[in-house]
């Protein structure tokens, strides 16, 4: 994010010492640190702010899909439960006899005849 290195910190701290004076560089310091504390704290507050909405978003959408879910179930549970109610009375009638096959008469052979 920043590139600040020792470097850097130096010149600041030497320009902050000669700009503000030996006098008044340490309560600057402790209200700088004081200021730098509370803008951390307020950012980390409002990074668990949001990340807490974001996982209660998440669950609404998994509760949600559960019920989605629960309610497809139930319907095909329905549907399933018609088709066999239709299915049950056409099954449970009993099937029409099948006509007993017809036998022709015997052919009488010309030994048959003759006695």
């Amino acid at each position: 994010m920043f590139d600040v290195g020792f470097g850097k910190l130096a010149l600041i701290a030497i320009v902050a010492l000669l700009v503000l004076g030996p006098e008044r560089l340490p309560r600057v310091a402790r209200t700088a640190g004081a200021l730098v504390r509370r803008a951390r704290s307020s950012w980390l507050n409002v990074r668990s702010e949001i990340e807490r909405e974001l996982a209660a978003e998440d669950m609404k959408q998994q509760v949600n899909d559960a019920l989605r879910a629960t309610d497809l179930r139930a319907e095909v549970d329905a549907t399933a439960e018609s088709i066999r109610r239709s299915v049950e009375p056409v099954s449970s009638t009993p099937a029409p006899a099948s006509p007993a096959p017809s036998t022709p008469p015997a052919a009488t052979s010309a030994a048959d005849d003759h006695r």
